[in-house]
């Protein structure tokens, strides 16, 4: 009994430190776009070093998951919580990593490029996306398939807003030599957002395979 109660403690502690890594995802996005909007770039410089936390904790759940295997060896749907932990910590590192790489995008650019409308497509983006983490977190804390099934939804729209804006580039200025930098740095902008929000889909696939013991797309 002292086994399985440790084990249970062990891996309340281990969705808490998921849970964590998901906000810590989650601002970093915030933290990035904003830093785009503002053309900050010493938040830009900060979100990429503030990433090696991130990168650190998701090094610290990795031992400790596998730690847990090999004191508890645990079977069946224990085994399978471990599993999916593992799966839902590298979408998110790599969630942090395509914020990362939005901060990466603004330093490229700099601080001379002028706003435009495009802007306001990637706020509904980015605002999707974060609704979309929140679902996948209330999805985990809760094991609700069908709140982790409704995250595919909200990824397609997803999906439309980002080629759209694509579209919208190419149209517009992709023939300007002047803008060929804004554009390409724009559509990575976008294409890192899309990235984000497909890999918490990922996630809510993770959480129906706990829950249900088999594989489903979302996409």
């Amino acid at each position: 009994m002292a086994t399985r109660d440790e084990f249970s403690k062990e891996m309340i502690e281990l969705d808490e430190k998921i849970v964590t890594l998901m906000k810590l995802s989650g601002e970093a996005l915030i933290e990035a776009i904003d830093a785009f909007y503002k053309r900050d770039l010493d938040k830009a410089r900060r979100i990429i070093e503030n990433d090696k936390n991130i990168d650190r904790l998701e090094m610290e759940i990795n031992d400790q998951t596998i730690l847990m295997i090999a004191k508890q060896h645990p079977v069946a749907k224990d085994l399978r919580r471990i599993i999916v932990v593992l799966r839902i910590v590298t979408d998110i590192e790599r969630m942090a990593d395509n914020a990362k790489n939005i901060a990466t995008s603004t330093i490229h650019l700099g601080n001379n490029y002028t706003a435009t409308a495009i802007h306001d497509e990637l706020k509904k983006m980015q605002k999707l996306t974060l609704e979309m983490l929140d679902q996948s977190i209330l999805a985990f804390e809760n094991d609700d398939i069908v709140i982790a099934g409704q995250l595919g939804i909200m990824d397609d729209q997803v999906d439309k807003l980002y080629k759209d804006i694509v579209s919208e580039l190419l149209g517009e200025k992709a023939t300007d030599p002047v803008q060929i930098q804004y554009v390409m740095q724009v559509a990575f902008i976008a294409r890192y957002l899309e990235r984000f929000a497909d890999h918490i889909t990922n996630i809510g696939e993770s959480i129906i395979y706990l829950v249900k013991g088999v594989n489903f797309s979302l996409n």
